[in-house]
């Protein structure tokens, strides 16, 4: 059961790494500027991170299963829509609705692995879904690419909706909700369910907690969801089926790094310093993209911080281990809500930096990666100031 659910988050993976790929054809086909790239991509984070703490209440209340199976049909409906857009407004809607459907993805697998195995367990079983389910950023790489130069972009949205009905069929068939008999099913009480959500907030370690995940891995999805097509193929002039091979290179080490990290895990005592020495390490390799070293260094620097990438494991790991048993599930959500909507924000951000940075006179790329960078020391500075869960 747990490796259907992972493919269903790896269509989500899919989908907010398309626009990496997808952005030069839609630039054309709707004349669009920076700033209107980083929206459409940010469209997708913005639906699916507002909506991480009712995905979460209704996981508790009915089931992992009941919920991804009742929501993930609008990741089939967004990208239809998307592939018949006659006009950005439309597209725009279609990326709401696909983010909206993939909400579920990932927390159902995340609760699955909290629920279902012991807690010494977790970071690695949970690295190696990660791992598992990034398997979706390949079909963003060199296949989309393909395809789009093969026939269109529009071809492109119908292919991730078709693969994406599959996903919805296989976990329809084969994925089964575990409550057991003697333990009725509670109706949704949102009132309380928030209220256990003010709880949680009340908690002095969790804003830290919270302004790091705003930072970590929206940093990378907005280099591999948005900036890296863009950044090859204007900065280095990269074909669109070259930039998909570095994409899939990406990819793959992307799938490398969670495990590994999950594996290595230091535990309790000295996790978060790794947690920290992780994000001032991706802030300065992208500090060194933002100086230009030359499309070799560009693409080798984006190959370390895929492969880095995977300290979020640990994130995730210091999130189950902050916060007492019954708190784990609203505490998954709320963490998952700040990393997309983290994505979002970022992904926003570095369009309107990108829209800007003409007027300066900073190249465009120099802008976007070096904003990035300053986010990472940001969140770094704010997990390390703000308070510390107590062990």
């Amino acid at each position: 059961m747990l490796l259907v659910l992972i493919g269903g988050f790896a269509l989500s993976q899919a989908f907010r790494t398309a626009p990496a790929i997808m952005a030069p054809s839609l630039a054309q086909t709707f004349s669009l500027s920076p700033q209107q790239l980083g929206l459409f991509a940010a469209a997708f984070h913005f639906s699916f991170a507002g909506l991480q703490l009712f995905m979460g209440m209704a996981i508790d209340m009915y089931g992992p299963r009941r919920t991804i199976v009742a929501v993930f049909p609008l990741a089939i409906a967004g990208p239809l829509v998307m592939a018949a857009a006659p006009n950005f407004s439309v597209l725009i809607a279609g990326q709401i609705l696909t983010g909206i459907g993939c909400g579920p993805a990932f927390l159902v697998c995340t609760v699955f692995i909290a629920r279902s195995f012991p807690a010494g367990r977790f970071a690695a079983v949970n690295g190696a879904a990660l791992g598992i389910g990034s398997v979706g950023l390949l079909l963003t790489g060199t296949p989309l690419a393909w395809t789009i130069e093969a026939a269109s972009w529009r071809v492109g949205f119908m292919a991730l909706a078709a693969i994406a009905a599959i996903a919805w069929v296989a976990i329809f068939v084969f994925v089964r909700d575990g409550t057991p008999a003697h333990e009725p099913r509670q109706k949704l009480n949102v009132g309380a369910a928030l209220r256990g959500y003010g709880e949680l907030f009340r908690l002095p370690h969790t804003l830290g907690i919270f302004a790091l995940a705003l930072t970590t891995y929206s940093s990378f999805m907005a280099l591999r969801g948005l900036w890296l097509g863009p950044m090859l193929i204007e900065r280095h002039g990269f074909s669109l089926v070259q930039a998909g091979n570095v994409a899939i290179a990406i990819s793959v080490v992307g799938m490398i790094g969670p495990p590994l990290f999950g594996r290595v895990d230091p535990g309790d005592r000295t996790r978060r310093r790794w947690i920290m020495a992780c994000a001032l390490t991706s802030a300065a390799l992208f500090l060194g993209m933002a100086m230009n070293p030359g499309a070799g260094g560009d693409v080798a620097l984006a190959l370390v911080v895929s492969l880095l990438a995977g300290f979020g494991t640990l994130q995730y790991a210091d999130v189950r281990s902050a916060y007492p048993p019954h708190m784990t599930g609203r505490a998954m959500a709320v963490f998952t809500m700040a990393m997309f909507l983290g994505v979002a924000v970022m992904q926003w951000f570095t369009g309107a930096v990108a829209g800007g940075a003409a007027a300066f006179g900073i190249e465009t790329y120099a802008a976007v990666l070096g904003a990035i960078a300053a986010s990472l020391a940001l969140g770094t500075l704010a997990f390390k100031v703000l308070p510390a869960p107590a062990r």
